[in-house]
């Protein structure tokens, strides 16, 4: 199908040229996950004022879904009010644990949309989910809360 071929190119395309990888300071909130199935492994480091995020930034070691999956994180929650992340992290985990049946709002998950083909396969949604979960757990250090029913049942 021409579409799960776009989508690959957009995943390919955010792991061969990542927005926001390195670690930056300064930061107030910080988590590093690792999957153990695979042994991906992201620190996701965000800087958080007046309930935005003014920064966010990670660095890691994985398959080419989770450190995509980072750099998309990355390019949708930039700027962004937690109210506002809240939504698009709910969305992105919606679609993650829709297991291919969920149809993506290109205009709340913007690229986000090309791991949608990533739901129907269970061992690939962990790697995708990995940065989303870091993110929600460096913003919770960081005082913010992003976390929604959704995200707060998955386990990544």
């Amino acid at each position: 199908m021409m579409l799960d071929g776009l989508y690959q190119e957009i995943i390919l395309d955010h792991y061969k040229h990542p927005h926001g990888r390195g670690l930056r300071d300064p930061f107030n909130g910080e988590a590093h996950h690792v999957n153990p199935t695979c042994g991906d492994e992201i620190t996701v480091r965000v800087s958080a004022s007046d309930g935005s995020f003014s920064d966010i930034s990670y660095d890691g070691l994985g398959c080419s879904i989770s450190q995509a999956s980072a750099s998309v994180l990355h390019e949708l929650l930039q700027g962004r009010t937690a109210s506002d992340a809240a939504s698009v992290h709910e969305a992105f985990v919606e679609l993650m644990q829709g297991r291919g049946q969920v149809e993506p709002d290109e205009d709340v998950l913007g690229d986000g949309i090309a791991f949608a083909g990533v739901a129907k396969f269970p061992a690939r949604v962990k790697c995708a989910l990995l940065p989303w979960m870091a993110f929600k757990d460096a913003a919770a250090r960081a005082g913010v809360d992003v976390s929604s029913e959704v995200s707060s049942e998955v386990k990544a």
